[in-house]
């Protein structure tokens, strides 16, 4: 294959990857693939984000967003929730609030402190992750989560059946090559994350019979509530 069949190729299956956006930018080609979020970056996120299988809102307060996780946790009859030591988490006051339902916190960076063992033990029997986000990506719906020693563990949003995660408009950037800039400001030189973690929707799979799967390597439900301000 020549260097001109290839490089169509390439322009094929990047204009197909778009397909199942709804929000698109018709200036972007192959050579000039910056889309950008749109006029409203929250709402182009929710759009996208809602196209994978994601559910999510927008709120204008903390009340609103607690109403939300409420809803969420009497409709699966939550007992048990693992959750990230996140500033966005602990300006709302996630921990107390959940307490006071009732429901058993396990904070990941008090489970950073337990054995291995016992640590996958509480890990794996936790019914729920709540997590905030580094960043969230607008034009494809995907939240992006770094993985940092003193709460901030990969395993929150990855093992638990359902998962849940709180941002404000503030951490949405408009576009993936967005990302990787604030990537590069954020982590020059040491300290880079041991991982970052980019989900765009519920966990999928096409590894059994080639038939497309959700919630078996992740969590079959993903809920993104975003606090404006």
């Amino acid at each position: 294959m020549d260097r001109n069949a290839f490089m169509d190729r390439i322009r094929t299956a990047t204009a197909a990857g778009r397909a199942y956006q709804v929000a698109l930018n018709p200036l972007a080609t192959a050579e000039q693939s910056y889309v950008g979020g749109g006029l409203d970056p929250v709402e182009t996120f929710l759009k996208e984000w809602r196209a994978v299988g994601g559910f999510g809102t927008r709120v204008a307060d903390s009340s609103s967003a607690w109403d939300y996780i409420s809803e969420i946790l009497k409709t699966h009859s939550v007992k048990s929730v693992l959750v990230w030591r996140h500033a966005v988490l602990e300006a709302f006051g996630l921990r107390d609030r959940l307490v006071s339902r009732g429901i058993e916190v396990r904070d990941w960076a008090d489970l950073e402190l337990l054995s291995p063992g016992e640590r996958k033990e509480l890990t794996f029997s936790a019914e729920v992750g709540i997590t905030s986000v580094d960043w969230a990506i607008a034009e494809t719906g995907s939240l992006v989560l770094c993985a940092r020693p003193g709460g901030q563990g990969r395993s929150v949003s990855l093992l638990p059946p359902l998962h849940i995660t709180l941002l404000t408009s503030r951490q949405i950037v408009p576009d993936l090559f967005d990302l990787f800039r604030e990537l590069e400001a954020e982590h020059t030189g040491p300290g880079l994350p041991s991982n970052v973690t980019l989900i765009t929707g519920p966990s999928k799979t096409g590894d059994i019979q080639l038939k497309l799967t959700t919630g078996v390597h992740g969590p079959g439900e993903v809920h993104a509530i975003v606090m404006e301000g």
